[in-house]
């Protein structure tokens, strides 16, 4: 269904939504990330000489879940059965499994797989919302820089562990 904005919903019944985007994003994303939050086996591993603080994960991530969640509401308002829509469930999923995979299940190289895949599949986001959401899609760009980035841990730790 797409909506078009002459068919948009009031403000009142739009922001609900919203919330229900952020709470879900963040607090499963919060969650994951207390839930595997990095213990002796992290702090046993050689990490790469670019590897920050522990302490900007947390601020870091807790941005990008609301930059997520603002997307995929804007696009989930736009059509909810859309292509960027689809991806946008997609990589949701990606990235709700690497930090298991990654710090409960200790194996960096499958968690190497499902980064790769994640970023594929943002960098897919925002090329198809970019026709239809332009903020949508500009809201990811801080998502995929720090995807790249966090690819690029991930291949230093698989490598020298």
């Amino acid at each position: 269904m797409t909506i078009h904005e002459d068919e948009a919903p009031a403000p009142a019944t739009r922001f609900p939504a919203l919330i229900l985007f952020i709470v879900l994003v963040l607090g499963i994303g919060l969650t994951l990330g207390y839930l595997t939050a990095p213990a002796e086996w992290y702090r046993n591993l050689a990490k790469p000489g670019f590897t920050p603080p522990n302490w900007v994960f947390a601020p870091a991530w807790t941005l990008l879940y609301v930059l997520i969640a603002v997307a995929g509401w804007l696009t989930w308002r736009r059509d909810r059965d859309s292509r960027p829509m689809r991806l946008w469930w997609i990589q949701m999923v990606l990235n709700f499994c690497w930090s298991p995979i990654f710090f409960a299940a200790h194996l960096p190289g499958l968690a190497l797989a499902i980064i790769l895949a994640l970023l594929a599949t943002i960098l897919a986001f925002i090329a198809t919302a970019w026709r239809q959401d332009r903020t949508a899609a500009l809201l990811f760009l801080p998502y995929a820089a720090w995807v790249s980035f966090a690819n690029a841990l991930n291949v230093g730790i698989w490598i020298l562990n």
